[in-house]
């Protein structure tokens, strides 16, 4: 699945270009508890077509009800309007609170922009898809839309006389290894809104790799990371098990601004992989500190599906800059359990166990 933003973006320039009145709809303003971020969007068309989510759907139901549907028991229809940018607030009174499923003491602001101009929306997509991280600039007094170049991700502004919002290009994931957990990886990690690029030099592993979606490559995993140019909006994770395709790759995307960089391993294999990459490639410990392993938090993963969960709510956490508690830290948690070395249970070559998400 594409990057939401992007998918709005492109259906809402669809829309007006096919000549359909519409409008977009932006979360600028919560308070309290509430079900979607601010900068959140979507896009409302004239005969009721939704794409995208500003809360949990009673809000966008509500919309459909005021722009689309018949406001009154005769069916007259009320068309969606046209002009400046107007701002409505949803949760005021815990009676709309309950009525449009917002959490207790949520309240939300949306602004409503009518029939936005389909050359500006074709520009910010167009630059959307090629990358380039863009703010987009509405003029209140008459919804005018100016578009410029982001060196930075920032959050959403609002002003008297203008709300800001930055569009990035959707995340990328970089997966080395094309095994069973791969799959299972890069899967939810297309659900989630990311794109998932997959590394496998070895034939055997390519040929049975299959996730619709997923851009499979067989050049070696550090050339593939060069390729790659990992980003902030980027993470690389090393799923092999086999030093001379995980090592190098890490290596290179520590180099990069990649905001996650890990890899699959027991206890025991990431201090072997420290130790390596210090004698032998000039690494330090403050060199070495952004490399993450065990990766994934602890669930007590048994299976490849379980283990992806695991590190897919890692990934998903440093991506949304929420800290995890110590206790869910896979080592952390090993050590506090005391599993020892030989446990029966642990990962051994590839096969989960017990400790299936650090193998022992």
């Amino acid at each position: 699945m594409e990057n939401l933003d992007v998918m709005v973006l492109r259906t809402l320039r669809d829309w007006r270009a096919a000549g359909k009145r519409a409008l977009l709809a932006t979360v600028v303003r919560t308070w309290g508890s509430s079900p979607r971020p601010i900068g959140s969007i979507m896009a409302l068309a004239e005969d009721g077509s939704v794409v995208g989510s500003v809360s949990g759907g009673c809000i966008e139901d509500d919309l459909i009800y005021r722009f689309t549907q018949a406001y009154s028991g005769k069916g007259e229809a009320k068309a969606i309007p046209s002009g400046a940018p107007s701002f409505i607030k949803y949760g005021i009174t815990a009676d709309e609170a309950h009525r449009f499923g917002l959490p207790c003491g949520g309240t939300l602001e949306l602004l409503l922009e009518y029939d936005p101009d389909e050359a500006a929306l074709s520009q910010l997509v167009s630059a959307l898809e090629a990358g380039q991280l863009m703010r987009r600039t509405v003029r209140i007094a008459d919804g005018v839309v100016a578009l410029a170049p982001a060196d930075t991700p920032s959050d959403l502004a609002v002003t008297p006389e203008a709300v800001v919002n930055t569009f990035g290009p959707e995340y990328r994931m970089l997966l080395i290894g094309a095994g069973q957990l791969t799959e299972y990886l890069a899967t939810m990690a297309l659900f989630s809104g990311f794109s998932v690029t997959v590394c496998d030099p070895r034939e055997e592993y390519r040929g049975a790799f299959n996730v619709p979606g997923a851009k499979l490559v067989n050049d070696m995993p550090d050339d593939v990371v060069k390729a790659f140019r990992p980003d902030r909006r980027s993470c690389v994770v090393a799923l092999t098990h086999d030093p001379k395709l995980d090592d190098l790759a890490l290596l290179e995307a520590l180099e990069t601004d990649a905001f996650y960089v890990g890899a699959i391993g027991s206890r025991r294999n990431n201090e072997a992989r420290r130790e390596r990459m210090i004698e032998h490639f000039g690494q330090t410990e403050a060199s070495l500190a952004r490399l993450r392993g065990p990766i994934g938090i602890y669930i007590g993963s048994k299976t490849p599906p379980e283990i992806a969960v695991s590190v897919m709510a890692e990934i998903l956490a440093v991506k949304n800059g929420v800290p995890l508690p110590r206790d869910m830290d896979v080592a952390q948690a090993k050590n506090q359990l005391a599993v020892s070395a030989n446990d029966p249970g642990a990962l051994v070559c590839g096969v989960p166990g017990r400790d299936a998400v650090t193998g022992g």
